[in-house]
């Protein structure tokens, strides 16, 4: 289905009016939903793929900006990358943990998987590697991970501000065989060390600060093991690679992204709608599929088929509030605040706290919005607490975060005069999804039946 022109009207280039259609959808009106491949596993699975001892073929994968800039790093570093955008797959020729080049520079534009892992595994590697990022990618923290590799050896050369993009790495001396990181910004420090370890030349133990994402670091642990290569947990805070292992190529299929779905389950919740997404099931790889539990105490219905998960909002979308803690799937964060306005008792929203380090604030940016929407929100330091409300018409600033765009967009369903500024954001993830939000709407929005 595509877009009439009266739809295409609502999206500019620097902004996107909200439809409002709570309370025109059609009674039990439902909707089929296909999301793009999950991000995360995308380009675990790009870097998985180029340590990999020959070709694999990558199906169902993500075309964004972020696995943009991952595969183009990849083929700076001489490797040979096919992407066929349109079938949605991608070869990678693998070297068996070689590189063909040793000195290279490589942009990884805002992409934090890109920019972690890649920083993990070229430390790790003899030879010149410069790296420089996007200015949004230059304000989030690189810190911990740069100073795990330091323990290892790895030279780094700032070529700004210490801690942050650009930088060149260098080889160094006497690595340690035991070192820390610190994952209370960001999980990916850990998943990056992990994935690149087996490249050493020693065994290593990895010991690690904090308890953050551990659910990203358990697909990070599933997908090396998927690809051959094993983890110790030596102790709970503690894990040991052996080194001399390698990953073995393959085809291999990329889920859809769960915290796409997610948008759309939401916007279910909200209109009392029924929403399927193919290809997302509960044994999913990816921890944002907990979202849906919350949605559920908030009074919606799941249901899994052989197709994917469904969920069924409650009639008219009479939300209940509800205290979560959100550190399994802490990219819903921003959704479930887009939707918090239209329980029926305050929402509160935990476990949040390295969120500041994102793409934004978006902590404060969740506040700010929601505040800008005559919405009271209280910020806390590792919460958010969320009163129902009426959401006035405005519009939503997103702070270059494709998750604010996404995220804001559901209020709009349910509250006139909702726009959302910079939509073109999500190219980040889900460069499609405006137009994919509109398809929905179109297939759902009938004559009031309520």
């Amino acid at each position: 289905m595509g877009l009439d022109t009266g739809r295409a009207a609502k999206m500019e280039s620097s902004s996107y009016h909200v439809p409002c259609i709570y309370g025109k959808t059609r009674e039990n009106g439902e909707a089929v939903v296909r999301v793009p491949g999950s991000k995360s596993i995308t380009n675990r699975a790009l870097l998985l793929a180029m340590l990999a001892d020959g070709t694999s073929i990558l199906t169902g994968a993500l075309f964004s900006d972020d696995s943009r800039y991952l595969q183009q790093c990849i083929a700076d570093l001489g490797f040979s990358v096919q992407a066929e955008e349109e079938k949605a797959l991608i070869r990678v020729e693998g070297l068996g943990g070689s590189l063909p080049v040793k000195e290279a520079s490589v942009y990884v534009g805002s992409a934090g998987t890109a920019a972690r892992f890649l920083t993990a595994l070229l430390g790790l590697k003899k030879g010149v590697w410069h790296l420089d990022s996007s200015e949004q990618m230059k304000r989030r923290p690189m810190l911990p991970l740069l100073q795990s590799l330091q323990e290892l050896g790895t030279q780094v050369e700032y070529g700004g501000r210490e801690g942050c993009f650009p930088f060149t790495l260098y080889p160094g001396e006497g690595g340690k065989q035991e070192i820390s990181v610190d994952i209370a910004h960001s999980s990916q420090f850990l998943s990056a060390l992990l994935i690149a370890a087996c490249c050493g030349e020693k065994s290593l133990d990895i010991r690690v600060k904090g308890t953050h994402g551990m659910a990203y670091i358990d697909m990070t642990l599933r997908m090396m093991e998927q690809f051959g290569v094993s983890v110790q947990r030596k102790e709970a805070d503690c894990f040991h690679i052996k080194a001399g292992q390698s990953y073995r190529h393959q085809d291999y299929a990329i889920e859809p992204d769960v915290s796409a779905a997610c948008y759309f389950y939401a916007m279910a919740a909200l209109l009392g709608t029924k929403v399927l997404v193919p290809g997302v099931h509960f044994t999913s790889l990816q921890g944002d599929i907990q979202f849906l539990r919350i949605l559920e105490k908030m009074g919606c219905t799941l249901g899994e088929g052989e197709e994917g998960v469904w969920l069924k909002g409650p009639e008219k979308g009479c939300l209940h509030g509800v205290e979560a803690d959100m550190h399994a799937c802490s990219d819903q964060a921003i959704t479930l605040a887009a939707i918090a306005p239209f329980a029926d008792s305050p929402v509160k929203i935990s476990g949040i706290a390295h969120t500041r380090y994102q793409e934004s604030n978006r902590m404060g940016a969740i506040a700010a919005e929601l505040g800008r929407l005559g919405i009271r929100c209280e910020e806390e330091e590792d919460s958010l607490l969320i009163m129902p409300g009426k959401p006035l018409p405005g519009v939503v600033d997103t702070y270059e975060d494709h998750r604010m765009a996404m995220g804001f967009s559901l209020t709009g369903l349910r509250a006139e005069g909702i726009v959302i500024r910079d939509p073109g954001c999500c190219r980040k993830t889900f460069e499609n999804y405006f137009q994919v939000l509109d398809r929905v709407t179109e297939e759902l929005e009938k004559p009031l039946a309520w």
